[in-house]
């Protein structure tokens, strides 16, 4: 007897937008076993001053009640937190929107936390080496030189899968590690601030090289290419020819191919477009919030990106509503830290969670359990 997954003859459409939502609940049933165990583990139970096992069972349900308030209640209750919660969500949906639309294409991008190390690169080049150019078109030519190398670095992939046929998924992650060591090089080494004491960054930026804010806040002018970049990715998905050839591709490619649509432009076009979005974030995140080029401009976006656009359902809208999600989850673990005394590592073991959980239940959408009873060997059987 074995269990074997068979294709489903039509799939659910109810189950399509419950699946993102069932994947939550049960992160946040996990979360609760991780914590519940976490606190049984602090504490003596043989000792009857801590009433033993159910004593730390319950106080498990009141740090996890504590947890849940602290993780995604909290953060939301003071105005800086939200114009925190606004910066950290604007890269990651930029960076979703993009990857949405390579997964869309069946191309799977994983490399753009490096996309986006090169694009803050690449955008600091002109405060770094120009300081005193303050015009009007310093900003647009420091974003025009983020997306572009954001562009270059994610056509490396795309190229090599084109020519080589070399598999996009460990080309693309392999080159996050290239860019970062790069990055940290920089930063450390020839464009680190004379000024700066020996402090691992540039010199810090000002002027007309940082980014606007918004209504008297520190929420950025970045949150508006958000809005902008998903409007037209949705209006490329919906109305346009080329939209619909990444549909055909990424859910038929031999239809498509038979239509005459070429996979390997789709590879390049795909990786291109996401690439430009990741730089874009890569050089709003050090002309934004950070204001310099430091050794690290990302702790983790491109990769919560990938969750953020399967949680969103690969749309660019959803990626909004989820970006928002998991950037809410950076600002509860660093509280959850500082409340609960609990890892650093605990946003990233959520996320993990998310998307182990979220990919299951889109299997399930597809794919049905079903029991193969395997035949009995008949008496006097002889094995060959």
């Amino acid at each position: 007897m074995r269990v074997e997954l068979v294709r489903r003859s039509e799939r659910s459409a109810a189950m399509a937008y419950l699946s993102p939502l069932l994947a939550l609940l049960l992160t946040l049933i996990g979360g609760a076993l991780i914590v519940i165990v976490w606190r049984l583990s602090t504490v003596d139970l043989s000792n009857p001053e801590t009433g033993g096992f159910f004593g730390a069972l319950q106080q498990g349900f009141i740090d996890y009640g504590r947890f849940l308030y602290v993780f995604f209640i909290e953060p939301l209750t003071e105005l800086w937190s939200l114009e925190e919660l606004v910066a950290k969500a604007t890269p990651i949906i930029l960076v979703a929107i993009g990857l949405s639309l390579c997964y869309l294409s069946n191309t799977w991008n994983i490399g753009a936390e490096g996309q986006i190390a090169v694009g803050a690169i690449t955008g600091s080049f002109l405060p770094i080496f120009f300081p005193d150019w303050h015009g009007p078109f310093m900003l647009p030519a420091m974003l025009a030189l983020g997306i572009l190398g954001g562009m270059a670095y994610a056509a490396i992939p795309a190229l090599l899968k084109i020519r080589f046929g070399t598999n996009e998924i460990l080309t693309s992650l392999m080159l996050v590690y290239v860019a970062q060591l790069f990055l940290d090089w920089l930063a450390r080494g020839p464009w680190r601030n004379p000024e700066g004491h020996n402090f691992p960054d540039s010199r810090p930026f000002d002027g007309g090289q940082l980014l606007p804010t918004l209504f008297g806040t520190n929420i950025r002018i970045s949150l508006i290419f958000v809005f902008v970049a998903a409007f037209a990715a949705w209006f490329l998905m919906r109305w346009t020819k080329m939209g619909f050839q990444i549909k055909v591709l990424g859910q038929a490619p031999r239809a498509g191919a038979f239509a005459g649509f070429s996979q390997n432009r789709m590879v390049l076009l795909t990786f291109l477009i996401s690439g430009a979005l990741a730089g874009l974030a890569g050089i709003c995140e050090v002309a934004g919030p950070i204001g310099q080029l430091r050794t690290s401009v990302s702790p983790g976006y491109g990769f919560t990106a990938i969750i953020v656009a399967f949680l969103g359902r690969l749309n660019p809208i959803g990626a909004i509503f989820a970006g928002f999600l998991l950037a809410l989850s950076y600002l509860g673990g660093e509280g959850a830290q500082i409340a609960l005394g609990m890892s650093d590592q605990t946003t990233r073991v959520f996320q993990g969670m998310l998307l182990f959980f979220v990919l299951a239940c889109d299997s399930f959408i597809f794919y049905r359990l079903q029991i193969v009873r395997t035949p009995a060997m008949q008496a006097g059987t002889v094995s060959s």
